[in-house]
């Protein structure tokens, strides 16, 4: 709940997360687990889908992906072309059957083992905001 009040200033917009989930549910508990923190979110079920809305919005500060998605690109392929487009956006990655050590993520991705609580997306998030 902390978040919710660090963005309260009108002058400071809170930062945009996009979630990368290709399962509905899961996107929108997700969803509202990063905006309970005090973060705006955008939705996208697939890598392809991800990578239409990076290039349309320029305000994407965060990428909160699963590992495990549909089509031609999982999570961890995704996050490797975000990071060589803009290292400057910061990875969450999530997965129930992968475990931290066997993905290969960047040097500053977080990842958090599904299933997740609410606590647990707000310290990710906290971590990249302080």
């Amino acid at each position: 709940m902390a978040m919710r009040t660090m963005f309260s200033d009108h002058s400071t917009t809170p930062p945009v997360v996009l979630v990368v989930e290709d399962q509905p549910l899961l996107r929108l508990v997700a969803v509202d687990m990063i905006e309970e923190a005090g973060f705006t979110a955008l939705e996208a079920a697939d890598a392809m889908s991800a990578l239409n809305m990076l290039r349309m919005r320029q305000d994407i500060a965060f990428v909160f992906s699963d590992v495990d998605m549909p089509g031609a690109m999982n999570g961890i392929d995704l996050i490797r072309y975000i990071r060589a487009l803009n290292s400057s956006i910061k990875i969450i990655v999530t997965s129930g059957t992968f475990h931290a050590d066997k993905l290969g993520l960047p040097s500053e991705g977080i990842f958090l083992p599904k299933p997740y609580l609410l606590d647990d997306v707000s310290a990710a998030l906290q971590r990249f905001t302080h």
